[in-house]
């Protein structure tokens, strides 16, 4: 099995609701035959009433049923509402949710079981088949009633944004591991490189985005054909049918190309797995939307920036790799594209200071997250703040007339309005 097709595999897993609800039917109609066994070898029988526990299970067998298809219509319908509110890119996350998935599956889980101990009803009752299925109905009520505080929280802008941090937060720590220990920038390519005409090159054969990479892998092809192999598109790119996908310097093996395309994930939309600047996509998104004049809701803009902030300092405290890869021997096989500090702080700021000039909360609530940054990041990353904190200054001179309201707005505040200023000692 080739790297794509285990990616592909577990992209699926991961954000299809079905799989998982599917193999607990399976689950249940095996968990009930093993316990109607176990019945049947020990000879146990229940006294209850056979027609009783055959209507109240009957009952709640289709209950159960009318329960699935409303939770997942409900659910369908809530995340609608919320993408048209916030972002189209949160429904994606909504299907990775575990919480959903996993109430989902017990739902199916207690519908089959239900179901599957009615049918070995006949002359008696089997006590532990009808106990579990009874009482698990029971924890399926317990479920949902957590499944609707959950969803309600998620999807909130709060719990929305929250999410997309902890996403956010998690693929910059797998991408970018190590934390910074000196200057930073584009170190020269080798002098044995020359960006001259390549050997080969290896074009895309579908339409769609670069979702991911399979780097150790590419980086072995290259060494085993003795050759260096660059990787044109950036994680997150769009590429059409036809588009150079690789270049190939000094020579390689003729069954190179085909397994770099085996390298390499394209489908219709960004992912998180090894792309970082998406997570700041989602929240700049969604901080747009709010300061739209549609729906006119900076408080949504600054709780974006909240989680803009701490993903800012997380990737400005890490060494961004500079897309070059080398064998053992020091010699260089593998060069791709990634994003540098510039672009992560001008897709964190510039569209909300735009957005966001003419309101006093952002105003105040991006300069404190500017000045914070500047005092809490290393010195090489602070020159590029300090000219968003300049552009924020000559935004709200501009934007703000009003000598009060410039005094306001030029002050730093972590709530946007409402905060206490720090105060040095």
């Amino acid at each position: 099995m080739t790297w794509l097709q285990r990616y592909r595999i577990r992209h699926y897993s991961r954000n299809s609701l079905w799989v998982l609800p599917v193999l607990s039917v399976f689950a249940a109609m095996a968990a009930i035959r093993l316990l109607h066994g176990i019945e049947q070898a020990a000879g146990w029988r229940s006294d209850l009433d056979v027609d009783t526990v055959r209507a109240v299970l009957g009952t709640m067998a289709s209950a159960m049923f009318t329960f699935i298809v409303f939770v997942s219509s409900a659910l369908l319908v809530a995340v609608q509402l919320a993408s048209a509110q916030l972002s189209p890119r949160i429904i994606g996350l909504v299907f990775r949710d575990p919480v959903s998935k996993i109430s989902l599956t017990l739902f199916v889980f207690m519908f089959t079981l239900t179901l599957a101990a009615l049918v070995r009803i006949t002359n008696s009752v089997p006590p532990l088949s009808a106990q579990l299925a009874t009482y698990s109905c029971l924890v399926g009520l317990g479920v949902f009633l957590y499944l609707l505080d959950h969803v309600g929280k998620f999807l909130r802008p709060s719990g929305a944004l929250n999410a997309v941090g902890h996403y956010g937060r998690r693929v910059i720590a797998n991408v970018y591991p190590r934390l910074l220990g000196g200057p930073q920038g584009i170190a020269p390519l080798p002098a044995d490189f020359n960006n001259g005409p390549a050997s080969v090159m290896v074009t895309n054969a579908h339409d769609g985005v670069v979702l991911s990479f399979d780097l150790p892998g590419i980086a072995s092809l290259a060494e085993r054909a003795n050759c260096i192999i660059e990787m044109v598109p950036q994680v997150g790119d769009f590429v059409a049918v036809g588009d150079p996908l690789f270049r190939i310097y000094r020579g390689g093996t003729p069954d190179l190309t085909q397994a770099l395309i085996q390298s390499v994930a394209v489908g219709v939309e960004r992912t998180l797995e090894q792309d970082p600047m998406f997570a700041f996509r989602i929240i700049v998104d969604i901080a747009c939307k709010g300061l739209s004049p549609a729906i006119n809701d900076p408080t949504t803009g600054v709780l974006a920036l909240d989680q803009l902030h701490h993903l800012l300092r997380n990737v400005g405290s890490r060494e961004l790799s500079d897309g070059r890869v080398r064998d053992s021997s020091g010699q260089l096989r593998f060069l791709y594209r990634t994003p540098d500090w510039e672009a992560y702080v001008h897709l964190a700021v510039t569209e909300i200071r735009h957005f966001g000039g003419a309101s006093i909360q952002i105003a105040r609530r991006l300069r404190a997250m500017l000045e914070n940054l500047i005092q809490t990041l290393p010195l090489e990353r602070a020159a590029l703040l300090q000219q968003e904190l300049d552009l924020l200054q000559r935004s709200t001179q501009r934007f703000f007339p009003e000598i009060e309201d410039r005094a306001l707005a030029g002050v730093s505040d972590q709530q946007g309005v409402g905060g206490k200023r720090e105060t040095k000692l």
